[in-house]
């Protein structure tokens, strides 16, 4: 069973949580034309085999969104981070870019 360390809340079930998207991506800047840069960023994915990192959101909780460091091979969770300074950061939104859920 997948389970999620909240910062605010701490250790739950990964099914309190949506997952938000791959945390790695960087959004185009929004005065970027090119559709192929668009088409890219909002459709193409990997599909990594590994470490990765990756946006969830804790819905049936504190509503707060965190980057998770996970291995999905073993489904081993490493690190949990509030994704709030890093989108901030990125855009200046509290929601974190590269999302699924924007």
């Amino acid at each position: 069973m997948l389970r999620i360390n909240c910062p605010f809340c701490g250790t739950r079930d990964h099914t309190e949580f949506n997952y938000g998207g791959d945390a790695t991506l960087t959004r185009p800047d929004q005065s970027n034309t090119d559709m192929v840069t668009w088409v890219d960023y909002v459709f193409m994915r990997n599909n990594p085999k590994g470490p990765h990192q990756e946006y969830w959101q804790h819905v049936q909780g504190c509503r707060s969104w965190v980057k998770v460091s996970r291995d999905t091979l073993t489904h081993e969770i490493t690190d949990v981070t509030f994704a709030k300074d890093i989108a901030q950061n990125i855009s200046g939104s509290t929601k974190p870019v590269g999302g699924a859920n924007q």
